[in-house]
């Protein structure tokens, strides 16, 4: 009796498991990119307030005048800078189409180039 007892326990879903599963969203990484013009926005500022997993908002530009396929990368509503132009284009098409897409900080890094002192992620939802 107890083995079948303990066996049913094991068995029963825990409480509240059903809505977390429904809650449960995928994500697929899709590029993994440098960022785009550190020294001309506030990254410098800010740069010992980020930490590696933040999450960043992409906003779509594309009236930019430079770039027609232009995505702004901002931390906390700061501006650190842009998807780079030669490879916006995939990110630019799938926001423009109404897909959703997030982004994290993936690499902080001191250096001297730079391009090379923050990489960050960019993934869709499926």
């Amino acid at each position: 009796m107890t083995a079948a007892l303990l066996a049913a326990a094991l068995s029963a879903p825990l409480p509240g498991s059903h809505a977390i599963a429904q809650q449960t969203e995928v994500r697929m990484l899709v590029q993994s990119s440098p960022l785009a013009g550190f020294r001309y926005y506030d990254a410098k500022q800010v740069w010992n307030e980020m930490k590696v997993g933040d999450a960043l908002t992409l906003v779509r530009e594309p009236h930019n005048a430079y770039d027609s396929n232009a995505v702004r990368v901002e931390w906390r509503g700061r501006q650190l800078g842009y998807v780079p132009r030669n490879e916006n284009r995939a990110v630019s098409f799938h926001m423009d189409r109404g897909g959703a897409v997030e982004a994290r900080i993936s690499k902080l890094q001191e250096h001297r180039n730079p391009r090379q002192r923050i990489e960050f992620e960019v993934l869709v939802r499926l």
